[in-house]
């Protein structure tokens, strides 16, 4: 899989906060030890977050 490109596109939400949420969630992958399944897929971490974060299977919410 790669970088959905059209949801990506699509998204009417503030870059810099996806972007924090992005990399927020591969800390979090790492972690948790989720990135050896990921890459014994093939996949890389941060684009199982971006695609995670843009599909909402995980919801951020900016803190004040």
């Amino acid at each position: 899989m790669g970088i959905p490109l059209d949801v990506l596109i699509s998204k009417d939400r503030n870059a810099y906060t996806m972007t924090c949420a992005v990399i927020k969630r591969a800390d979090q992958i790492v972690a948790t030890g989720e990135d050896f399944e990921i890459a014994d897929k093939g996949e890389k971490v941060v684009t199982e977050s971006i695609d995670q974060v843009l599909s909402g299977k995980v919801e951020y919410q900016l803190e004040e």
